[in-house]
């Protein structure tokens, strides 16, 4: 038993060492930059691919050749990182943070093609590192010299990591950015040159982390999104920005994976978010996070001002809704199929929306209502036989339960940290449904989920959905401009101001919780019946992130911009997905320069477009005005 305890700790302290290299770049990011780099595990990935492709040819036998391009490898996903801070990044430091976050998710999507290029889709096999292919015997038992040496990595990192931030100038600089990066700019700084001199850094300890992967695991080109969900419950559970809370929280994620699979086999998945969710309940800044200067609640600049829409916006509005409605008439049925999944889509990023912009909180984990509104509806048909009329009732009901249950905990929160225990919770439901193979079937899903008889045909079915996401997206911008919207806006816009005037502001945003649940479930029972079966795919991150980057596409302080955003989103990525097997890197290049030139998203840029040309000058005003000069 002793002997199975410490080996098992020691994979686990093994497993810390490497998650601690990737989330400790990341945190030092965060901490200056404030950027939540969702292309960080692209760099990890980079990172071993860059290692298996110089140890092959340096010579993997030979230790100058392994550790030569370990180290290589590392030090050109530094410079990489140096060319996506000053192409991309530095051009959106004043942008939101989500918009921040939507460009370096296109960033993702371009490194994957990339890799995809260069080294195909097979797996590669990783040598083993020269001097370390042996094994120790600890009572007993066999265990890799190679783990004993990622043990040492760890503290040895955090050491020298401790030494650079106290000792020299670039990290006491460093340090004074974390806290105040006006400040630093004031005293002079070169703002620039930190920053992209941070990014270097973490991008190459996470090239790093990568790189040392080489002789643990296969390199394939989903590292990257496996690698980064883990990497967020670190640094979150940590506290953003403490690289020793980053360490402390690697080890116990680590620990956690080693002895989760013996003691809790049935959820190996749910425990390492189900940390983060209790860490975050209980410290909402993780465990060595500090609270943000102004308070966690303080507000931020003012947002742009919601008006109802007026009567040319309105037209637009009708007209575009009777094309949907006249476009069976001409569509073919692969169209049909496709208009059926916008405007589900389209009722998916309103409801998050809902929430996101009215209410300011984002969520990385909004698929978690859309996916269980799909299993509400599936389990209504397979287990009580139910027909889809009463089961579309039933579906959204427990997405919304689910969001009552979750938004009670996460309307305690603000910004990222909010926008983490959604994940958190997502994650829950996601690993719930992947592991609870008596309900749910696992991976194989619930199949045979089919309309009832009078909507079985194509175009029957379009037209209910199309009705049904019309209705709840009228009732859900309805309820924007209500006195519940407006209660929304006003503790999103200055939450202290909110609650001196006698409103509840967590009640206020609890109820808008749970109402973007309902909405999204609705949405997630319709998807259902029109794919005919349900899989946690639905409610895993991609779909999540699906939703925000409709939502952000289409401008989240804009009430059409996250209907919009999923039919410009869903329909970009269709057909680029038609055009070439890359095209993951035309959509991330698109998204990229979406975020560059329309920072407010396609609905924003054009309303700002539109009140520049409506408030110029007629030219003989223009002609008067300058006479006057």
């Amino acid at each position: 038993m002793v002997d199975l305890i410490l080996t098992q700790t020691l994979n686990g302290l093994a497993s810390a060492s490497s998650l601690f290299l990737v989330a400790s770049g990341l945190s030092i990011i965060f901490g200056v930059t404030r950027i939540v780099n969702f292309a960080h595990g692209s760099l990890y990935m980079l990172g071993a691919y860059l290692a298996w492709t110089l140890v092959s040819a340096f010579g993997a036998a030979e230790p100058l050749g392994f550790w030569g391009g370990v180290v290589l490898a590392a030090l050109l996903v530094g410079l990489l990182g140096v060319v996506i801070e000053v192409l991309v990044l530095r051009r959106i430091y004043q942008a939101p943070e989500l918009f921040q976050l939507l460009a370096t998710f296109g960033v993702v999507l371009m490194l994957q093609d990339l890799a995809l290029a260069t080294w195909g889709p097979e797996d590669k096999l990783g040598p083993r590192a020269p001097g370390l292919k042996s094994f120790v015997i600890l009572f007993d038992n066999r265990f890799p010299t190679y783990e004993l040496f990622l043990i040492a990595v760890g503290p040895l990192v955090l050491l020298i990591l401790w030494l650079l931030f106290q000792k020299t100038r670039w990290g006491t600089l460093v340090r004074a950015a974390t806290q105040d990066r006006e400040m630093v700019g004031a005293l002079g700084v070169n703002q620039r040159l930190l920053f992209t001199s941070v990014f270097a850094f973490g991008s190459m300890l996470a090239g790093l982390g990568g790189a040392l992967q080489l002789p643990r695991e296969a390199v394939n080109l989903h590292m990257d999104l496996s690698m980064i969900s883990e990497v967020f419950v670190v640094v979150v559970v940590g506290g953003l920005g403490s690289v020793t809370g980053a360490y402390l929280a690697a080890v116990l994620i680590g620990i956690l994976h080693a002895f989760g699979i013996l003691i809790f086999p049935k959820i190996t998945l749910v425990l390492v978010f189900l940390v983060m969710a209790v860490v975050l309940v209980v410290k909402p800044y993780g465990l060595m996070g500090k609270a943000p200067i102004g308070g966690a609640r303080g507000h931020g600049p003012a947002e742009p001002l919601l008006l109802p829409a007026d009567k040319l916006t309105k037209l637009a509005g009708l007209i575009a809704l009777l094309l949907l409605v006249l476009a069976p008439l001409v569509a073919p049925d692969h169209i049909l199929l496709t208009l059926t999944e916008l405007v589900i889509f389209a009722l998916f990023a309103a409801s998050l929306h809902f929430m996101m912009g009215p209410g300011g909180m984002a969520s990385f984990g909004h698929a978690a209502y859309f996916g269980l509104g799909a299993y509400g509806a599936a389990l209504a048909v397979k287990w009580l036989g139910a027909s889809m009329e009463p089961a579309l009732i039933f579906a959204p009901f427990l997405a919304g339960i689910a969001g009552v249950v979750f938004g009670w905990f996460c309307v305690r929160l603000s910004g990222v940290y909010l926008a983490m225990l959604t994940l958190a919770f997502a994650q829950i439901a996601w690993a719930t449904a992947f592991q609870w193979v008596e309900l749910t079937g696992g991976d194989n899903g619930i199949l045979g989920v089919w309309p009832s008889a009078w909507a079985v045909s194509k175009t029957g079915f379009y037209y209910l959905a199309l009705g049904i996401c019309v209705l709840a997206i009228l009732a859900l911008r309805l309820t924007i401009f209500s006195p519940l919207g407006y209660a929304l806006r006003a503790g999103r816009d200055n939450p202290l101001r909110a609650e001196a005037i006698g409103l509840d502001v967590m009640r206020i945003q609890w109820v808008a919780f749970a109402v973007a649940a309902f909405a999204a479930g609705i949405a997630g029972a319709l998807f259902a019946f029109f794919k005919g079966s349900v899989f946690p795919t639905y409610m895993a991150i991609p779909r999540s992130v699906d939703a925000l980057l409709m939502v952000l596409l289409g401008g989240v302080q804009t009430v059409a911009g996250p209907v919009i955003g999923a039919f410009a989103y869903a329909g970009l990525s269709e057909q680029l997905m038609k055009a070439t097997m890359y095209w993951r890197f035309g959509l991330g290049l698109s998204i990229v320069l979406l975020v560059i030139l329309f920072p407010r998203g396609l609905v924003g840029a054009s309303l700002m477009l539109r009140e520049r040309w409506t408030r110029r000058p007629e030219p003989a005003a223009r002609v008067a005005v300058e006479g006057g000069r």
